[in-house]
């Protein structure tokens, strides 16, 4: 019976256990403000974790919450370990999530367009 891909699971129990201990307030860091952890991206041996994440704000407060989970990996990571039945638990490695950004610029990209062609085509009706 096929269990799935290994690493992909590893990867959900540990944005999971992230996102618990994140908004429950584990982490006592003025520094994190809200985060969601999106996705984590764990490697095909277990070892490393890049966690991905999106917070609210300007990119200083995103500065800030860069370093606060900087300073939080130990604390995250023993908790992890503590909560996942694995022989090593992997090195965690956060980075801020783009694509939401990236997302939200298509979409405004698209709406501009749509507008745009709403007034030729009311421009279109008043010439007739």
């Amino acid at each position: 019976m096929a269990q799935g891909y290994r690493p992909d699971r590893v990867g959900d129990q540990i944005r999971q256990e992230l996102s618990e201990l994140l908004t429950r307030g584990a982490v006592h860091d003025p520094g994190i403000g809200f985060i969601t952890v999106t996705r984590v991206q764990v490697s095909a041996d277990l070892q490393h974790a890049r966690v991905f994440y999106t917070t609210l704000g300007d990119p200083q407060a995103r500065r800030e919450t860069a370093q606060a989970l900087e300073r939080a990996t130990p604390f995250l990571r023993r908790h992890i370990g503590g909560r996942l039945r694995l022989r090593r638990v992997p090195e965690l490695e956060f980075r801020f999530d783009e694509s939401i950004e990236h997302q939200d610029r298509i979409e405004q990209i698209l709406r501009d367009l749509h507008e745009e062609e709403r007034q030729r085509g009311s421009e279109d009706d008043d010439d007739e």
